[in-house]
């Protein structure tokens, strides 16, 4: 049985504009700058420049005497009706979705990793078989320079995929020529392997060449583990030989792939700030990085189309109903843009100025010790903003101050209590915990309960876990592996 009923809802639903201002300021300068590039090639009624009240246009625009003449008017809207040419705003189709994905065809220039590879192996000598098996090893080669896979695994897939009949030993021997592959170390299996391709390449004369090579053939566990007193133990080494042997080892590399130049890798980033921070004698001084970000404005000729419409529209035909209606459309855009591009400005600079204020003591002593325990929800509780935005603020901004370059994502930290009560930032205990590792003996490294006790004894009273947890974090790995000789 149908019934039919009637019910209200209250929904939160976001303008188009607001939308346009939550993307806007979620990008950092760099891509904001391509995004205002990309809205002026699109919106013709978009300029560069200052944009100006209506009476200061009016000051600017030419007297009589020097008022230009039709044909070096810019655009008028018979530009828009040429019925030898049909407008292109009447051929556009919006039949696509901002959902729909769109690729570029990706152009590199140069020799890839594999290719690198492949131009070697035709260097060589070989049957077409012979070729063809040690292409397939190529292509199984990962971007570290490792073959992970095993050789039967892949004896298998020439049989089935590719009707090549081959086996484990006749695959070994090709993998074999690729071992001396530029660079060295190429094909392995695993980093023994690796790291005794490139030691056995080199001058075996050299007394500390030869033992590390033994090292690794034969000790490859205990030197991982840094069970050092183990490999003196067997080799009966002195100190100064085993410092010599493992100081040869460490100059191994143990990625090889990564030597060769791939322009499908991923070029460092340039850190471009968003903010800039000044300290002029005592007062800091907050701006934006806007030196390539330019001002907008609506273009005078396409408003003046308006005008001259607006003013005989009773007359108008059709199709100038139609030019001008796409014309206040792209005007109507210029000006959300504008308008959101403002808007983006101003929250940043009003999210920034809080948290400036709120860690004022850091801004000024450049100490991470000074830096205050604060969440999103701080800054959002200071500004009377929504979270989510604070979020989006701090999301790949960065600012310059007179200490450095610092992504926002670095002022925020949970706090602890110490001993005393006092609120202190996460961050201050881990710069404590960088700092005792930094001056520990690496002989003797200190371990995570001996790092526990250290930060109880200056207040910090943290659980060995918590400790563990904050040591991760910093990348420092446990005291067994940061041990030195």
């Amino acid at each position: 049985m149908l019934k039919q009923r009637l019910q209200q809802k209250l929904l939160q639903r976001l303008s188009p504009q607001q939308i346009q201002v939550i993307k806007l300021l979620e990008i950092p300068t760099m891509q904001l700058e391509q995004r205002i590039k990309k809205e002026l090639e699109d919106n013709p009624t978009l300029e560069e420049g200052v944009n100006y009240d209506d009476d200061e246009q009016e000051k600017e625009e030419p007297t009589q005497d020097e008022s230009p003449t039709q044909d070096e008017d810019e655009f008028t809207i018979d530009d828009y009706l040429n019925d030898e040419e049909i407008p292109s705003y009447r051929l556009a189709a919006s039949n696509y979705s901002k959902d729909d994905k769109h690729e570029d065809i990706p152009f590199s220039t140069g020799v890839s990793f594999h290719e690198h590879l492949a131009n070697q192996l035709g260097l060589r000598v070989l049957s077409e078989k012979q070729k063809n098996l040690g292409l397939y090893l190529i292509g199984n080669i990962d971007d570290d320079g490792y073959l992970r896979r095993k050789l039967s695994a892949i004896a298998d897939d020439l049989a089935f995929s590719a009707g090549v009949e081959t086996d484990e030993d006749e695959l070994e021997k090709i993998l074999y020529i690729i071992h001396d592959f530029d660079p060295v170390g190429i094909g392995a299996r695993d980093l023994q392997e690796c790291l005794l391709l490139q030691i056995q390449s080199r001058d075996q004369s050299v007394p500390e060449i030869a033992l590390a090579q033994k090292i690794l053939k034969h000790n490859f566990d205990e030197f991982t583990r840094k069970h050092y007193d183990k490999i003196q133990s067997k080799f009966n080494l002195s100190d100064e030989d085993l410092k010599l042997a493992i100081a040869e080892i460490l100059k191994l590399n143990p990625k090889p792939g990564g030597v060769v130049h791939d322009p499908h890798s991923r070029v460092a980033q340039h850190i471009i700030p968003d903010f800039v921070l000044e300290d002029d004698e005592g007062e800091l001084i907050l701006s934006l990085n806007s030196k390539n970000v330019p001002d907008l404005k609506i273009s005078r000729q396409y408003s003046n189309m308006l005008e001259s419409y607006a003013a005989n529209k009773q007359n108008a035909s059709k199709q100038e109903k139609e030019a001008v209606v796409f014309v206040k459309q792209k005007i109507d855009s210029a000006k959300w843009f504008i308008d959101a591009i403002k808007q983006r400005q101003n929250t940043l600079l009003y999210t920034m100025q809080a948290i400036i204020e709120y860690q004022e003591e850091f801004f000024r002593s450049g100490d991470e010790t000074h830096l205050k325990p604060m969440i999103l929800k701080d800054i959002a509780e200071v500004t009377g903003l929504d979270i989510s935005t604070i979020s989006r603020v701090a999301n790949s901004k960065y600012i310059q101050t007179n200490h450095g370059i610092f992504p926002l994502k670095f002022f925020f930290s949970e706090g602890m209590q110490t001993d005393s009560g006092e609120e202190v930032s996460t961050k201050e205990i881990k710069k404590i915990l960088s700092e005792c590792v930094d001056s520990e003996d690496k002989m003797k490294p200190l371990t995570d309960e001996k790092l526990m006790e250290i930060l109880r004894e200056k207040g910090y009273p943290i659980a060995r876990r918590t400790v563990a947890k904050y040591r991760e974090q910093l990348d420092i790995p446990v005291a067994r592996l940061r041990k030195e000789l």
